[in-house]
């Protein structure tokens, strides 16, 4: 199965960087980044230390409902190009553990899906949820509820 990775959407991150607010309705933290563990929701590349880099609190669904978790993220203070691609980064293997979970087209967990697995394991595990039809994506959080990145089916013409 192929698979599709996402960043969150350019717009969002252009709106939090530009005195936005987050989910819990404050602006963005600025702070600088410190040791090499400062992913980048938008890019998902790691913002390298001494960077500026913004805090913030992030509900990655459309709306608010009773299954729209949140958690504290991390972005670029300055422009980044969203990663859309079809493989996981590399760094993505350190997330160690990462906590793996299965939504439905209403954005509600599918609780079957659950999973706390190796980093390495990430690819195989999304790939193995993705193959119940009624699971329409998967979240990847870190072990401390950090959202990281959506995973999607692929189209054919991807």
């Amino acid at each position: 199965m192929n698979l599709r990775v996402s960043g969150i959407p350019t717009a969002e991150f252009d709106q939090l960087r530009n005195d936005g607010f987050d989910a819990n309705g404050q602006a963005p933290l600025a702070r600088v980044a410190e040791g090499a563990a400062n992913p980048c929701r938008h890019c998902l590349q790691l913002i390298t230390p001494g960077a500026d880099k913004l805090v913030l609190n992030c509900r990655p669904f459309p709306c608010a409902q009773p299954y729209a978790e949140t958690g504290p993220i991390f972005l670029h203070n300055e422009t980044c190009v969203r990663f859309e691609g079809a493989g996981l980064p590399a760094w993505f293997h350190f997330l160690d553990p990462a906590a793996v979970r299965g939504y439905d087209a209403d954005d509600w967990i599918r609780y079957e899906t659950g999973q706390i697995v190796r980093g390495g394991d990430l690819k195989d595990v999304c790939e193995s949820i993705l193959s119940d039809p009624s699971v329409a994506y998967v979240h990847i959080r870190s072990k401390f509820g950090c959202f990281q990145y959506r995973v999607d089916r692929a189209s054919a013409a991807s």
